[in-house]
């Protein structure tokens, strides 16, 4: 490994188990020296990221409520206290209610619209505004979307939505902290076997769809994930700012599905 984030500290945000995508990309910054605190929600994820977080060297766990002003506060005044700065925050945090991820999207509820969009966009600028306050020598921003914002895909239903507002919001972050040096990025893997992914209705079905059409013919591997956010958060990546970056095998690039699965 090169050690291209040695020196640099930041907060990882999302994981829940060693399948997230978060997970993958804590240990590629851990792998090119980057130091990490993590954050979590509730007693049950801390006992399965605690773990985790050990095994790349932290012991710097937060629980954290991204709906909760107070928890968000206190994280972030944990960091300020511990280490004065951190380089880098990513965010991996989304939620909708699983019952509406199948099915029509019309039939989305006013509650869930509401909650998913708070969680899964808002939270993104709550603690996008938090951290540039701890970034005084410009850092990297990272949150994670999915195709399904752009083009329609089965049952993504609100997370479509929910994601589209995302991406949107990563351009005006991007603009509005890149006068303090501070790049805003959005990674979009394709579908990935993890404990969200798996919440969508027929993820299975979409999981070897994509694997059979893509250009490359795979999916993406938490491992590419992973060397993308650490290109985005090293110093090689600090005139990307305001863009979605996918890491799905190519599969964006297609109108229709290969000729021999037509």
């Amino acid at each position: 490994m090169a050690d291209l984030m040695r020196g640099k500290r930041g907060l990882i945000m999302g994981v829940a188990n060693d399948r997230s995508i978060a997970w993958g990309i804590a240990k590629a910054l851990a792998a090119e020296g980057a130091e990490l605190a993590f954050s979590y929600q509730g007693e049950a994820f801390g006992k399965r990221v605690e773990p985790l977080a050990a095994s790349v060297g932290s012991d710097f766990l937060v629980d954290v409520n991204v709906i909760d002003d107070d928890s968000l506060d206190a994280c972030f005044d944990a960091l300020k206290t511990r280490w004065g700065s951190i380089d880098f925050l990513v965010h991996a945090v989304a939620f909708s209610d699983k019952n509406e991820l199948t099915g029509r999207f019309i039939n989305t509820s006013r509650g869930n619209f509401q909650n998913s969009l708070t969680i899964s966009c808002f939270s993104f600028i709550d603690v996008s505004r938090r951290a540039a306050d701890l970034m005084p020598d410009g850092g990297s921003l990272i949150t994670l979307t999915y195709g399904g914002s752009n083009r329609v895909t089965p049952n993504y239903n609100v997370m479509g939505v929910a994601k589209a507002a995302l991406e949107s919001a990563t351009r005006y972050l991007a603009n509005d902290l890149g006068p303090q040096k501070i790049r805003v990025n959005a990674i979009s893997p394709g579908p990935m076997k993890t404990l969200a992914g798996a919440a969508i209705g027929g993820a299975r079905a979409t999981f070897r769809h994509t694997e059979a059409n893509a250009p490359l013919r795979q999916n993406a591997t938490l491992e590419a994930i992973g060397g993308t956010a650490v290109w985005l958060c090293s110093d090689y990546g600090n005139c990307t700012s305001g863009e979605v970056i996918h890491v799905d095998a190519g599969y964006h690039v297609l109108g229709m599905p290969q000729q021999e699965n037509l």
